[in-house]
């Protein structure tokens, strides 16, 4: 039968686990309004774990509401007021995070490893007049920059060593002061205020009436095929939807008792979900480590033994090459949830051998909040899948040339309906109509779902790359090296790769007269991409494949790539 809508069948509620049902009514009240009920609950339990620093939810919930105030009263956020983080995890992530929605306001999630430009056009498009940073040298300059370009208004500083326990802090104050900016001989000090001088203040919020279906609580900016980022508009009821639907999924999993790691950046919308939000509203505690290192992570899981890992494939990889993470350090993990990048057979196997853990993985993207799939919880699924749809979500696959909906199968783009949809891309109706079809997400990935409701990805249409869990365009990587004066073509595919889950490649055409090395060309990008992006590789072709009409065409490089990957392991 073929899937000409979503109420003819849901082929996948029969393969759902027991006891959890797909119309189950769902909780899509302000995401703040929540988390404050939770603290409420279990005011003693510890919410956040900070490298030893302990917040209980009594603390978390009272520094959300005196920030809240303060952004209020000192710097006229009010409901619709755009205010952009660019923070690592911390416990400041959280505090942060629900005043700005507390406030009124909508949280802009950035990423401190983007390039001052790459930032400069987020903060910019948002049209956020604050900026919420912190005072480590690898971040507080980029908070600089913007403000020195007048992108931002102001600025809160927030004071890494406060977030220490005591003997950490007066160790980091003592030998590692070098790592903190001189937030006070900053030539922006005028526009720059210290968290710790709002957070004295002990005021109480003005009450701001949110509906939860219109009001945005998130812009997260994502990307398409031209590489230019836009903000996905995601409502509080969206991101609420979403927390429901994983609590529901996870069938007790993520109860008051449960302790989640969050290694992933909150930044990254499935950590924000995963590891902030949902644990959060569920009384969880929330584990933090400001970034991955193996030596500390592994010293985390020993101190913590926390039992929910949510992970991408590269963390998965990691932990199952690790010569210092074993059985012993993974025999607390009950689940590690995968997302954010396929993950591998290889990857799979490797962590099989190392643990006896649940491996699930899950799919989602930025305009679904981001889940929209994910496999059991409690119990294995089949090889492969990335699961079911999870409740209240409807998935469909439509023909990629001709828009019909495809039988069980049969391969198509997916598409996806549900409570967690965005209402659309901030100031882009053009891509917004393009996305969204008569209620549909257009995902642009390819696959198909079997007779079970077990879905499966094989391909996408985009040249997205994703690395890491993040997205890689490779226009951005083309524009970079074009500039170099040694290189008149170039163009960018994706690649498998076993630690990343796919990375970027890069071939060249040399201009006559020039003779480069991949290691120049690498040194020449080294300040014009993030790490994230930089190509793994640059290979140089004399000449590179075109389409009849004289535009470069990827299809033959990617077909090139896999014959040498195919002989590689020929030879191996």
């Amino acid at each position: 039968m073929a899937q000409t809508s979503p109420g003819d069948r849901r082929q996948w509620e029969s393969s759902y686990p027991d006891g959890i049902e797909w119309s189950t009514p769902l909780d899509t009240r302000p995401v703040h309004v929540r988390l404050i009920e939770s603290c409420a609950r279990t005011p003693s339990a510890t919410a956040l774990d900070f490298l030893g620093y302990k917040m209980s939810y009594r603390s978390l919930g009272r520094q959300v509401e005196n920030l809240a105030a303060s952004l209020q009263q000192q710097f006229g956020v009010k409901k619709g007021t755009r205010v952009a983080l660019l923070l690592p995890n911390t416990p400041f992530y959280p505090v942060a995070y629900f005043a700005v929605l507390m406030a009124g306001g909508t949280v802009v999630n950035c990423n401190p490893l983007y390039t001052v430009p790459e930032l400069e056009h987020i903060v910019g498009d948002a049209g956020a007049e604050l900026l919420i940073t912190i005072d480590l040298k690898q971040v507080f300059p980029k908070a600089e920059a913007l403000l020195e370009h007048g992108t931002v208004k102001s600025a809160i500083v927030c004071e890494f060593a406060t977030a220490l326990p005591l003997v950490k802090r007066l160790m980091f104050s003592a030998f590692r002061r070098d790592d903190l900016a001189d937030v006070d001989a900053a030539t922006t000090a005028d526009k720059l205020t210290k968290l710790s001088t709002l957070m004295g203040q002990n005021n109480k919020p003005a009450p701001v009436e949110i509906d939860p279906l219109e009001d945005i609580a998130v812009q997260q900016y994502t990307g398409g095929t031209t590489g230019t980022p836009k903000g996905a508009m995601l409502s509080h009821a969206n991101i609420s939807a979403n927390m429901s639907q994983l609590e529901l999924w996870g069938d007790g999993l993520f109860a008051p008792s449960a302790k989640v790691v969050a290694v992933l950046p909150f930044f990254h919308i499935f950590a924000m979900t995963v590891c902030m939000n949902l644990p959060l509203i569920t009384g969880c505690q929330v584990i933090m480590l400001p970034r991955f290192e193996l030596a500390p992570f592994a010293k985390l899981l020993r101190r913590t033994r926390p039992n929910i890992l949510p992970a991408v494939p590269t963390l998965i990889a990691a932990i199952a090459r690790a010569k210092g993470i074993g059985a012993d350090e993974l025999q607390s993990i009950e689940v590690a949830i995968s997302g954010g990048a396929p993950l591998s057979h290889e990857v799979r196997d490797e962590y099989a051998k190392k643990s006896s853990t649940l491996l699930a993985e899950g799919y989602g993207l930025t305009e679904a909040s981001p889940v929209v799939c994910c496999a059991a919880l409690r119990n294995p699924s089949k090889p492969m899948s990335i699961g079911l749809p999870i409740p209240g979500t409807d998935v469909r696959f439509a023909d990629i040339d001709s828009g019909e909906i495809v039988e069980p199968g049969a391969d198509g783009e997916l598409q996806v309906r549900g409570p967690q949809v965005m209402s659309g891309y901030f100031g882009d109706e053009e891509a917004t109509g393009e996305t969204l079809k008569d209620g549909w997400l257009r995902t642009g990935d390819v696959g198909h779902m079997d007779e079970d409701g077990y879905v499966f990805l094989v391909d996408r249409i985009k040249d997205l790359i994703i690395c890491s869990g993040f997205n890689v365009y490779p226009r951005t990587i083309e524009e970079a090296l074009a500039e170099h004066e040694a290189v008149e073509e170039v163009t960018v595919i994706g690649v498998p790769d076993s630690y990343r889950g796919e990375a970027p490649v890069a071939y060249v055409k040399v201009r006559e007269g020039h003779s480069p090395k991949e290691s120049e060309l690498k040194s020449y990008l080294s300040d014009k991409l993030n790490k994230v992006e930089m190509p793994r590789e640059i290979i140089f072709k004399e000449e590179l494949p075109k389409t009849l009409i004289g535009k470069l065409s990827k299809k033959e490089l990617r077909a090139e790539h896999a014959e040498m990957r195919d002989r590689t392991r020929e030879q191996a």
